[in-house]
């Protein structure tokens, strides 16, 4: 039986910028990513031509350091620096 990783489990603070994209925290790490893929698929900020590279809109580049375009395993580490 596999163990759970209770690091990637346990609930995290979250920045201003970032609940503005996926609600109030404090929240796991794999429910804010959960959480901020449904916001770019409900906004469809996927880029039609690579699906591994997100469109920001003003909320996203709050969180991506200002930047228009970012991919998914940049994503990542440019959210971590807002859990806590």
């Amino acid at each position: 039986m596999a163990k759970s990783n209770s690091a990637f489990m346990k609930p995290m603070n979250l920045s201003a910028d970032l609940e503005a994209v996926v609600g109030k925290g404090p929240m796991p790490r794999s429910e804010v990513v959960k959480q901020l893929w449904a916001y770019i698929k409900k906004k469809d900020l996927q880029d039609p031509k690579n699906k591994r590279d997100i469109i920001a809109d003003e909320n996203l580049k709050k969180v991506f350091d200002g930047k228009a375009k970012v991919n998914m395993f940049e994503m990542t580490k440019l959210v971590s620096k807002h859990l806590s």
